[in-house]
């Protein structure tokens, strides 16, 4: 057996690493800190694995040179941080609802606007829900660790080509910075999923075409030898406008429901003594490994305190939050924000259990003392 590599590697690194063993082959963005490693690592290694890196003029450029390459069929990724990913909302629009894979990292930093460009935020998770306007799904992951980059962005680059959409890293300033021993994953031991091509035969290939065994449509290269139209408006089967209010309900069910139909295949998470919790910690990204280690001191304590930890931040675990709050008499999500994804966890929690917030924007990390405090007050 040979041995695995170990290296230090820097959470940024370690995207780009991941990115580069599920197959990217083409990254377009604009440097915009803390994400700017991500591009210089994607300029020096692209072109040394037959790839294409290009600087563009601004964000929205570099969002529609992914949804390009991607249609020429590229597995493409770009990335950002909060003003960036402002900017390329528009197109990440276009890509869902023209059903273009690709990834988009955003690596947070405080805001709103320029904001504290060098320090950690997780204020773009509403963003990655809901910044673009109309009804679409979005699927986004969240690492805690260095390894944890490097998985989650093949994991990434898989769901997005699976189901047809663009998926979301979001990686707070915390990890993207993060320096970690990792051991670097053999080809065997992580899985590849590379988007279904229609046969090369067919003569009436349709690329919005849903059948009842395959939800996600076949999706063609540009250049493979098959016409078809893609568009930002309403379309038909094979890609033209329509104005039909039938065609337009039914092509918006479908975007949502690849999605929402797959949750079980989509939707990770991590728990840590919750089957006993009488408080449960909900706190992701770089929060988490604060909060772990608060969980810890606290059963040290006494007080039965356990944690969830979302890895899919959305689609949302609504099941599994739920039922750990009709276990669990009261909740504290933890975040660096004022309260973003404490709305979705208000939502859902049984009526009896009691849910608090605490949050943080003065660009300093969260610390385990400050959970624990909070923990305190609250149990």
């Amino acid at each position: 057996m040979n041995k695995k590599e170990v290296k230090l590697m820097q959470g940024n690194e370690a995207c780009v690493e991941g990115a580069l063993a599920a197959g990217l082959e083409f990254y377009a963005g604009y440097p915009i800190t803390p994400s700017t490693e991500i591009a210089e690592i994607c300029s020096e290694k692209l072109p040394l694995v037959g790839g294409k890196f290009i600087q563009m003029e601004d964000e929205i450029a570099g969002m529609a040179a992914i949804i390009g390459a991607s249609l020429a069929g590229l597995k493409s990724m770009t990335a950002t941080s909060g003003p960036g990913f402002s900017l390329k909302q528009e197109n990440i629009g276009y890509a869902a609802m023209a059903q273009i894979p690709c990834v988009v990292v955003d690596v947070m930093r405080a805001g709103p606007s320029t904001g504290l460009p060098t320090a950690p935020s997780q204020g773009d998770v509403m963003q990655a829900k809901w910044g673009t306007h109309g009804d679409h799904p979005t699927i986004s992951l969240t690492p805690n660790s260095v390894r944890e980059a490097y998985d989650l962005t093949i994991r990434a680059f898989n769901l997005s080509e699976k189901y047809r959409t663009p998926v979301f890293l979001l990686m707070d300033e915390i990890i993207g910075h993060l320096r970690e021993r990792i051991e670097i994953p053999t080809p065997d031991e992580y899985q590849v999923f590379n988007r279904l091509k229609p046969n090369p035969n067919d003569k009436n290939y349709k690329a919005y075409a849903v059948k009842d065994d395959e939800i996600v449509p076949r999706m063609a290269s540009f250049g493979d030898g098959f016409s078809y139209h893609v568009t930002g408006l309403v379309y038909d089967e094979y890609g033209f406008p329509k104005t039909d209010t039938d065609v337009a309900e039914n092509l918006l069910n479908h975007l949502m429901q690849k999605i929402e139909n797959n949750v079980n295949d989509i939707i990770t998470y991590e728990e840590v003594e919750t089957q006993d919790a009488e408080l449960l910690i909900v706190a992701y990204g770089g929060v988490a490994r604060a909060a772990a280690k608060a969980v810890k001191e606290c059963r040290e304590q006494g007080m039965k305190v356990g944690l969830f930890r979302p890895i899919t931040l959305w689609p949302f675990p609504e099941k599994r939050v739920n039922e750990l709050s009709q276990k669990s008499k009261k909740v504290l999500v933890v975040e660096m924000n004022l309260g973003q994804y404490v709305i979705p966890v208000h939502r859902v929690k049984e009526p009896d259990c009691k849910v608090f917030h605490y949050g943080k924007v003065n660009g300093e990390p969260i610390s385990p003392d400050e959970i624990i405090k909070k923990v305190k007050e609250a149990y």
